[in-house]
């Protein structure tokens, strides 16, 4: 029996483009469209053809596949812009952006109301892991929705996880980015504190990849040059993925702990961390790069002499 799919797919962007000619070397017809003429030329490229419309992609497909920035941009496509209403009957809706885990929720809400059916499955891998299809998958929703989707996703990704009901793979997207973005930032001061001691970057690398200190930000992601040629530290900090998106997924996970009352000191400090890198010297580096701003605020402080006064909020000097 045929196995090729009919799929509409909305957001031909760093991720969506390379996941949609993934899903076309596969074997399956893919109708995408992008707002922006460049992608959707260059995802045309690669054998997607061109829907005209959003409307139109999900009225022709056996299932529709969403990777947009916010949870606004999907809400919006299945309400206001019609993309449920054109859609048949009990088609297949699968949203692969990361976003509010409430928002999620309502759009499984949209789209059962509608008669359609619905999952999200957030990924985690980068522009790489969408180029080479070795993305992970991180999906909620119910049991046939997620049987019917896994046999795409494995195309796309190298691992496919099932986390539960409605939401839940978006829960799991930003409890995942929590730790990786707070692991970062410890991997970067580690490696700035063994600059002032006088240590190598690679033998630093070569001692904590290889004890208690491994983890990806470390052996996959270096922030330092040399130790992974693979890493963006060797490229400039030119995204993998780009601080902005660390940024925003930091956001999420953040909301969600002060929604659920969670004490969250690392992960807070985290979001914080990362917005104002984001905002800055990040906007368009990889979120590696934030070791740069970990050195220089090394270097502002020693330029206050330890024993200088500290300052009261109204700026009056205070004692300990």
């Amino acid at each position: 029996m045929n196995s090729a799919r009919t799929i509409g797919f909305i957001g031909l962007g760093h991720m969506g483009g390379p996941m949609a000619a993934n899903l076309v070397e596969a074997g399956h017809r893919v109708l995408g469209h992008d707002l922006v003429p460049e992608l959707l030329a260059a995802a045309v490229g690669t054998g997607v053809t061109a829907a005209g419309s959003s409307a139109r992609a999900a009225a022709a497909a056996d299932v529709v596949i969403t990777m947009l920035p916010a949870g606004r941009h999907v809400l919006g496509l299945y309400r206001e812009e019609g993309l449920l209403a054109a859609a048949r009957p009990g088609t297949l809706f699968i949203d692969c952006s990361t976003i509010d885990v409430a928002d999620a929720r309502s759009g499984h809400e949209a789209a059962t109301a509608a008669g359609m059916r619905a999952l999200d499955a957030p990924v985690s891998g980068g522009v790489v892991g969408a180029e080479a299809g070795t993305l992970t998958f991180m999906a909620g929703g119910g049991d046939t929705e997620f049987a019917e989707a896994e046999a795409l996703l494995t195309v796309l990704g190298k691992k496919v996880v099932h986390c539960g009901g409605s939401g839940a793979g978006q829960a799991a997207k930003i409890c995942n980015n929590m730790i990786l973005g707070v692991s970062m930032i410890a991997v970067s001061e580690a490696f700035v504190l063994g600059e002032s001691l006088g240590l190598s970057h690679q033998a630093l690398f070569d001692v904590a990849s290889t004890a208690s200190g491994q983890c990806w930000a470390l052996s996959v992601n270096c922030p330092v040059p040399g130790p992974v040629p693979a890493s963006p530290a060797n490229r400039d900090y030119r995204p993998g993925f780009a601080a902005p998106l660390m940024a925003k997924d930091l956001g999420l996970a953040a909301n969600a702990a002060r929604a659920g009352g969670v004490r969250a000191e690392l992960g807070l400090r985290a979001a914080e961390l990362y917005a104002a890198y984001a905002e800055g010297a990040g906007t368009d580096q990889d979120f590696s790069g934030i070791i740069d701003t970990v050195r220089d605020s090394g270097v502002r402080d020693r330029a206050t002499p330890p024993d200088a006064p500290r300052t009261a909020p109204d700026n009056r000097p205070t004692t300990a």
